[in-house]
């Protein structure tokens, strides 16, 4: 617990936390304010008429989540690379162990204190992309009679957890990779690497890839509640897991990359 607390004093200090929950949020506001302005019209062409849905509650839930855990997962990858990484470049690690500090007990008490971090930053994405999608409404002249409805609101709480859990799983590879790379600039490039290599793959192996981690996390938060939460679960090249059946893979995921994480860093020589 002292070094998961201690965990959680660094990050939220680190200029990382900061800027990737900036980035989110930034880019959220970008398009909604950017769909507003075209929707304006009600009367205009289609590309309108599209836009003013992405403004318009229970609607703009379903882009707020989607875009949450879309590019969320791939800012995850990132935010965990960078601070893996630097419990390797920075010394801190060393410094750890030279207190008598197990090895694989801080690295997994440092990545509790991710999973906090990235709870917060989701929810501050979230509380925000709500108060931006009602910046939109009133910029587009749509009514926001739909921020209420009860079908909506009953099953975000189920789909915000099954988000989290998808990101963490994102930012649990980036850990890892930063960790068997022992640098943090490798880490964050091996794992946009992969991010995008798995997606490109997507057109040629998608029986294989539909198992691999970015994928089942996509699939794990499409429940086809008509929402497209989570960016319609994997793309259109690949035919989905079940929801469940993706969750658990996520779960596989997660747990291996840990532990993956954990052994390397138990028979690692620690110099610098």
């Amino acid at each position: 617990m002292r070094i998961f607390v201690a965990g959680l004093r660094k990050l939220i200090g680190r200029p990382a936390s900061v800027i990737s929950v900036g980035l989110l949020v930034g880019l959220l506001g970008l398009i909604m304010i950017a769909s507003a302005t075209v929707a304006q019209d009600p009367d205009g062409p289609p590309s309108a008429r599209n836009a003013r849905l992405l403004v318009t509650f229970p609607g703009a839930y379903d882009l707020i989540l989607s875009f949450m855990f879309g590019l969320g997962g791939l800012v995850a990858v990132i935010y965990g690379a960078a601070v893996a990484g630097s419990e390797w470049s920075w010394g801190t690690l060393k410094n750890a162990v030279a207190r008598g500090e197990s090895r694989s007990r801080y690295m997994l008490a440092t990545f509790g204190s991710i999973t906090v971090m990235i709870a917060v930053g989701l929810a501050i994405t979230f509380v925000l992309g709500v108060a931006l999608g009602l910046l939109g409404a009133t910029i587009a002249g749509v009514s926001t009679a739909g921020l209420s409805d009860a079908a909506t609101l009953e099953r975000l709480p189920a789909m915000i957890g099954r988000g989290w859990f998808a990101v963490v799983e994102q930012a649990s590879l980036g850990f890892a990779i930063a960790t068997l790379a022992r640098s943090q600039l490798a880490g964050i490039g091996a794992g946009i690497a992969f991010y995008f290599g798995e997606t490109f793959a997507r057109i040629f192996l998608p029986d294989i890839i539909k198992y691999m981690p970015f994928a089942v996390a996509q699939a794990s938060i499409d429940t086809g509640g008509g929402g497209g939460f989570g960016g319609g679960g994997g793309g259109g090249f690949v035919q989905a897991l079940e929801p469940d059946t993706a969750l658990l893979l996520v779960a596989a995921w997660l747990v291996g990359s840990l532990v993956v994480a954990a052994l390397f860093t138990e028979r690692a020589e620690i110099t610098g």
